[in-house]
């Protein structure tokens, strides 16, 4: 895809003085990967704000038919913009772009339009962007930072996987969330230092997060056991689930959440779908497997860690996602999350998880028609799945959701008693 210049460039002078505002996506992975890009000079702010005052921003700025990630993040940045919290004329704003036909593509226009409407036109709105779709001349993803940046994703998902598994079983609650802290506290001091990204220290680092939380007491009973797939927004977001995970710790059962890094790793192996099926750039298509090939050898390292650890459910390699994505549907089907969506529910009920929750927010095509689309094949492969699709959009009752969540936990529960 040829690059080109953005209607506002967001120049040298600008990364100096300016602060880039980025929406909360990730739970534990937005702080480290703040951290990341202040070590790369740029004053990177993650807005946390959540609220009925922040959806009703994003409902006025952005048009109602778009799907509800659009509204959740661009809500956020715009009321970042208007809380009086920063100064408008000094701030940025960045949004992701995979580049393709996800609606998520066209976010960054839509934020762009909200602010020429609003008279705020002048701020610049970044692409974060793995193929560079767009080129400013003081904002620059280069090949280094995305490795550093897949190795703080990698930081963020060993944590998250390793919080999931030790706070439903923990003696005194709250040691968990203290292990978490400590280390987030610690690879953000580190980063701040320039450290923590060589192989030797990621591997100590890793090697240390295992050691801390299989440390905590735990007592070991029988729960139910619950995996989350979905669009990626609301699968990760507080903001968009409305509170899925805190939900679910207090229905006292344990849930497991695919790592962050399997998006991008899915991200990087359709470049080469893409090749296959359409033609197009070779060295592009070389571009995605060395991508690929990098990742890969990060999330080994800490697979490799995770071995000395038998007690804890360790993630398969994307290499295995791959094949279980293949027995569903075809490669080619990419648009959104595509065939990662039901290649990760299948590893979820491989490990164990075999009750899964399908967090689809309102407006995402490709997410309802291969998250709704593929469940009687996974019954078909998976008798015992438990699969269920649950709505998430502005006007969205959390009462009728929980419901739903309730109904799927008795039935998981008369299966475990059975």
């Amino acid at each position: 895809m040829p690059s080109r210049k953005p209607p506002v460039d967001f120049t040298k002078q600008m990364k100096k003085e300016y602060t880039i505002i980025a929406p909360d996506i990730f739970p534990t992975h937005m702080e480290i990967l703040q951290e990341l890009f202040k070590m790369q000079g740029y004053n990177l702010f993650v807005a946390h704000y959540e609220g009925k005052e922040v959806i009703d921003t994003g409902l006025k700025y952005m048009h109602n038919d778009m799907c509800y990630p659009a509204i959740c993040s661009t809500g956020q940045q715009i009321y970042a913009l208007q809380c009086g919290d920063f100064d408008p004329d000094k701030c940025a704003l960045i949004q992701f772009q995979t580049g393709g036909g996800c609606r998520a593509s066209n976010y960054i226009w839509l934020l762009r339009k909200a602010l020429k409407n609003m008279g705020w036109g002048h701020i610049p709105v970044i692409s974060l962007s793995l193929t560079g779709i767009e080129k400013y001349s003081g904002f620059k993803f280069t090949l280094p930072l995305m490795l550093k940046a897949i190795m703080a994703i990698i930081y963020g998902d060993m944590l998250m996987l390793l919080k999931n598994q030790t706070t439903p079983y923990e003696v005194n609650k709250g040691d968990t969330r203290k292990v978490l802290d400590k280390w987030v506290a610690e690879i953000v001091s580190q980063f701040k230092e320039n450290k923590g990204l060589t192989p030797k220290k990621f591997r100590e680092n890793l090697e240390g997060i295992a050691k801390d939380f299989s440390n905590i007491k735990i007592e070991k009973t029988p729960k139910i056991k619950v995996g989350i797939v979905g669009e990626i927004y609301v699968k990760f977001s507080s903001f968009g689930n409305n509170g899925l995970e805190k939900f679910l710790e207090s229905q006292g059962v344990e849930y497991m959440v695919p790592g962050v890094l399997g998006f991008f790793q899915y991200c990087f192996s359709n470049i080469e779908t893409d090749y296959k099926y359409y033609g197009g750039n070779w060295f592009v298509k070389q571009g995605g497997k060395i991508a690929e090939y990098a990742a890969a050898k990060i999330e080994g390292i800490m697979l490799d860690v995770l071995k000395a650890y038998p007690q804890f459910t360790s993630p398969a390699p994307f290499s295995h996602i791959k094949e279980l994505g293949e027995k569903v549907i075809d490669r080619g089907v990419k648009m959104g999350e595509g065939w990662l969506l039901p290649a990760e529910t299948a590893e979820l009920i491989e490990k164990g998880y075999s009750n899964v929750i399908c967090t689809q927010p309102f407006g995402c095509l490709p997410n309802h028609i291969v998250g709704k689309g593929v469940i009687r094949s996974m019954r078909e492969i998976y008798p015992s799945a438990n699969i269920f699709p649950i709505d998430f959009d502005a006007g969205a009752s959390k009462v009728n959701q929980e419901n739903r969540i309730k109904l799927m936990l008795s039935v998981a529960e008369e299966e475990m008693n059975r």
